[in-house]
């Protein structure tokens, strides 16, 4: 038996974009914020820049789960903001590193699921 073609849509494909700034004082705030630096990656989100994680899912569902498990494991102090946009937004991203533009980059041809 053949499985249906799925076709997953660049509008319902989503990135999550998580950007924070986090106290860095003292040994426990360090510790804080690296445990949050921990949680985002073994959540499967790679890491952008220092303070900076992105995450691919399946639409707008998974991204409010996602947000409500970050909402649970945030530091108690500091600055954190969720942004979200389509797979068709990412691809228009443009990215500068040494004052050479970099290739786009290619999106995932799969979804990871666990």
């Amino acid at each position: 038996m053949t499985m249906p073609a799925v076709f997953l849509s660049g509008y319902r494909l989503m990135w999550i974009l998580v950007m924070f700034d986090l106290p860095t004082d003292t040994r426990s705030q360090r510790k804080a914020a690296g445990d949050f630096r921990k949680f985002l990656l073994d959540e499967g989100f790679e890491r952008s820049q220092f303070s900076v994680y992105a995450r691919f899912v399946n639409g707008k569902e998974a991204f409010e789960t996602r947000v409500g498990r970050i909402e649970r494991a945030l530091p108690s102090l500091g600055d954190v903001q969720i942004l979200n946009f389509t797979d068709r937004q990412y691809q228009n991203i443009i990215h500068f590193s040494n004052q050479y533009r970099r290739k786009a980059r290619k999106n995932p041809h799969q979804l990871v699921l666990f």
